[in-house]
């Protein structure tokens, strides 16, 4: 297409044949898009290449490592990252052309995102506008903590803004994905705490832990407004606070036990 700037665009993915349809469709804007498929078994890397993305087999060894390699197999000087549970709108399309054809941009942009869940918009919980990450940034301005299983951190070489215009993310499609998604994210979120060398805590500091995040989102956040889906996000939260530091405590405990045998 017709533009000074050339845009880039990269998607994470594993077993989204559900979703990664339609995260493809609200990019195929873009001068390229490149799946990051950590080997999938269902047809995930079938629909994306019948919808023309470039697909790319990466290992899955954490998510920092899988977002590097977003920015290694992309080729144009601005990137926007989009994940297979996201889409975005004609609104924010407008925008980021717009935004990456001025000479005086920032070199780096949160994008803000609404969230559909059981079947409603989550309106509170701290779901909106909902920032993960920066999104679309410059070649070079951004990189990852490769190391990191879950929750990446970012290391930002320039200047940051704020777009307006919302994304859409779907990140459940039922309960039984909520609950899968919350055993392997605390999984990888004890792996990162243990790479981190993190303080083990006391069970009764896991219990507390995770009463406050409940505490956070359903009242100091107005989840209850929200109703029964606010419920769920701040149940789910907790449950998932609670078995990741257990996991953690657990996973200490089996190295001790390593290695005083």
């Amino acid at each position: 297409m017709n533009k000074k700037v050339q845009l880039s665009v990269y998607i994470l993915a594993f077993n989204e044949e559900a979703k990664i349809g339609d995260t493809i469709k609200s990019v195929l804007w873009a001068d390229e898009i490149v799946v990051i498929d950590s080997f999938s078994t269902d047809k995930t890397v079938e629909i994306s290449e019948q919808l023309g993305a470039k697909v790319v087999q990466v290992k899955f060894e954490g998510f920092g490592e899988l977002r590097m390699a977003g920015i290694k197999y992309t080729t144009h000087d601005w990137i926007f990252s989009i994940d297979s549970d996201e889409r975005c709108t004609p609104e924010a399309k407008k925008e980021i052309l717009s935004t990456i054809d001025k000479e005086n941009s920032k070199d780096i942009y949160f994008m803000p995102r609404r969230n559909i869940f059981m079947g409603k918009e989550i309106r509170f919980c701290g779901w909106y506008p909902n920032y993960r990450q920066p999104q679309l940034f410059r070649r070079g301005k951004m990189t990852y903590e490769a190391k990191d299983l879950v929750h990446e951190d970012y290391i930002i070489n320039g200047s940051v803004g704020h777009l307006q215009k919302h994304i859409w993310q779907i990140p459940f499609l039922n309960i039984s994905e909520i609950i899968q998604k919350m055993d392997r994210y605390s999984e990888l979120g004890a792996g990162k705490l243990i790479n981190k060398k993190k303080k083990c805590p006391s069970f009764l500091n896991i219990i507390l832990r995770s009463i406050w995040t409940f505490i956070r989102i359903y009242i100091l956040r107005l989840g209850f407004l929200d109703g029964w889906a606010g419920f769920m996000i701040a149940f789910c939260n907790m449950e998932g606070t609670f078995y990741r530091y257990v996991k953690f405590k657990e996973s200490l405990s089996l190295s001790r036990n390593k290695e005083g045998e």
